[in-house]
């Protein structure tokens, strides 16, 4: 029913910045957000968008450093990373479910994941 597809992952050295895209299939009206994991870690919440991109939420390590956006009209979310460090490196996934509040804790659906590597 929905498919999501990242991009943009690669490797920066700390100070730099990237910019992830996240393709949904067809034409949706979810929410939509990103969530990362480091290896040995847990996942972590990142942030998120309501369909609208009325409200948007940011997890405290990235807040003042990354944004998150949204083209409806392509079905893309977007998430302008700045300032990376290397706390920042992990696998970053993108996930859609219902709203944006559900989105801090869980998805109901979620992409393959884009590779985010931050050297210092």
């Amino acid at each position: 029913q929905v498919q999501l597809v990242e991009s943009g992952g690669g490797l920066v050295q700390a100070g730099g910045s990237l910019r992830l895209s996240c393709a949904a299939s067809g034409r949706t009206w979810y929410a939509m957000g990103w969530f990362r994991q480091a290896p040995g870690k847990e996942r972590e919440f990142v942030a998120t968008i309501s369909s609208g991109s009325t409200n948007t939420y940011y997890g405290d390590s990235v807040k003042g450093r990354f944004t998150i956006s949204r083209d409806n009209a392509k079905n893309t979310a977007y998430l302008q990373m700045n300032s990376l460090e290397p706390e920042d490196t992990a696998l970053y996934y993108c996930a859609a479910d219902i709203n944006s509040f559900k989105l801090r804790s869980s998805a109901r659906y979620w992409g393959q994941g884009t590779q985010v590597t931050v050297s210092s």
